[in-house]
């Protein structure tokens, strides 16, 4: 096979790149976006999405999205994407998160023990333009702000305040050496050594008290997240039944697979060795020393349990299985991969199968990821899994509850994380001199935030009347 010759043009000629690709999509020219004349059905887009999904969840599905604008986006990457494909677009690749709105940022543990804030969503992954993101987050951010009642001044500031981290922290990985800028990581201490900071320098009483309160907030949030491990799990989600423990039974979220059998058309007994065929493969994909210790533990219970907004529908499991004793268990969760929405309208990726998409994608942009990530080809055709675990120290912040200055706060490190996730497959030096160093990029990617919110609305408003006509079945409060 012949190699692939690695090109390493200089600093100056990364630069040089960046400025040429203005020509081609003016950092201002984001603005003044509006719908394409042959735009499809919204509506129609997500019933596309529905036909390959779980039926009894589509409901499910729908009624989460119905809470708000701000949840029908969360659930709405397929329409975003078909929007995005005919916006500008500068030419400079990296990996794709693929769905980076606000709510897909949180902590979890690293390998060492410690909690980082990073991307925690890569159903959609695949490379394409850096664009695509940085717009899905900063959009994100307008209709969150408008979903808590801000004003208009305080929800622009914050969507501007998004990018402006963005570019801002490219500029800083521009001048970064590579293996820092691979190392680089927002850890538990430095976002609490940021918020001390802020509460030391703020001289207004009251301001001061607004920003201990987001101190507060922030400690109580790192803190329940220490707490969320395969032990807190095992409290929630199991039950002790004569001496042994299994999965409790939460229909329509949670149910074992003792109780579905029926809907995949096999015997109980047929599930539970479809499952240990699938730990043995799903093992094979782990690098040997995971393998090995993966291989200490033993699966005791598996049962569908229905995640997210967006993903609610697709196929997802979790697995209970015990190391040494009953008080040593271990949660994994094992999700549906399909293809990305993105590869609707960018290259198909490289790795036929969506699951190894999904994990090297994650890989690539997390600063550290879970050891357990890998992935299998699911019992029935065309049906493709990934699998990490269910809960390591996984915490998120409650958008909902977010006053304007604790969204700004959020905005920052949502907007670095990015960019330092773009800077480890990009180019941070091309891209850095394409955004340049005035607030033009930043100004015109939070007009186009603020256009794409009211379609989000109207959009919204589609899907609420789809729902009111019959055409849409949502079950509520689920």
């Amino acid at each position: 096979m012949a190699e692939t010759k690695v090109k390493h043009p200089s600093v100056e000629e990364r630069k040089s790149k960046g400025k040429k690709y203005r020509d081609k999509a003016p950092v201002s020219g984001h603005t003044g976006w509006k719908t394409a004349s042959d735009r499809p059905d919204p509506v129609a887009l997500l019933e596309e999405q529905n036909r390959t999904r779980e039926q009894d969840l589509v409901p499910v599905r729908h009624g989460r999205m119905l809470v708000s604008p701000f949840t029908f986006y969360r659930g709405a990457a397929k329409i975003m994407a078909a929007d995005l494909k005919d916006t500008p677009r500068a030419g400079l690749r990296v990996q794709l998160c693929g769905d980076a709105h606000l709510s897909n940022f949180g902590v979890f543990a690293s390998p060492e023990r410690t909690l980082l804030f990073d991307l925690n969503d890569f159903d959609e992954t695949l490379p394409g333009p850096f664009e695509y993101d940085v717009k899905r987050m900063a959009a994100s951010f307008t209709i969150a702000a408008r979903n808590n009642g801000y004003t208009k001044e305080d929800t622009r500031d914050v969507t501007l305040g998004a990018v402006r981290s963005y570019r801002e922290a490219m500029a800083e990985f521009a001048q970064m050496r590579t293996l820092d800028i691979w190392y680089a990581r927002l850890s538990e201490e430095q976002l609490m050594e940021t918020l001390n900071l802020a509460v030391a320098t703020q001289k207004g009483k009251a301001l001061k008290k607004a920003v201990e309160g987001i101190e507060k907030t922030a400690k109580a949030n790192v803190a329940k997240a220490h707490t969320r491990d395969s032990l807190q799990a095992l409290s929630k989600l199991g039950e002790l039944v004569d001496g042994k423990y299994r999965i409790v039974s939460q229909p329509p979220i949670v149910i074992p697979a003792r109780e579905l059998g029926e809907s995949f058309g096999m015997s109980a007994a047929e599930v539970e060795e479809a499952v240990r065929d699938q730990l043995r493969s799903y093992r094979a994909t782990l690098p040997d020393d995971r393998r090995r210790l993966l291989e200490r533990f033993e699966v005791i219970d598996v049962a569908r349990k229905v995640v997210g907004v967006g993903s609610v529908g697709t196929r997802a499991f979790i697995a209970l299985l015990q190391g040494r004793d009953q008080q040593d268990p271990l949660f994994l969760q094992v999700k549906e991969a399909t293809r990305s929405v993105l590869e609707d309208h960018l290259p198909k990726s490289k790795f036929k199968q969506p699951g190894e998409r999904v994990v090297q994608g994650q890989r690539m942009m997390q600063a550290a990821s879970d050891i357990f990530l890998g992935w299998t080809k699911g019992v029935q055709d065309n049906r493709y899994l990934y699998w990490r675990q269910l809960r390591d120290m996984k915490g998120s912040a409650v958008v909902e509850g977010m006053k304007p200055l604790g969204m700004n706060f959020y905005a920052d490190a949502c907007g670095w994380t990015l960019a330092r996730a773009h800077a480890r497959s990009g180019d941070p030096i091309a891209i850095a001199s394409y955004l340049g160093k005035s607030d033009k990029f930043d100004r015109s990617i939070t007009d186009f935030s603020e256009r794409y919110a009211d379609q989000n609305e109207k959009d919204y408003q589609a899907f609420a009347d789809a729902v009111r006509s019959g055409r849409l079945e949502a079950v509520e409060g689920l």
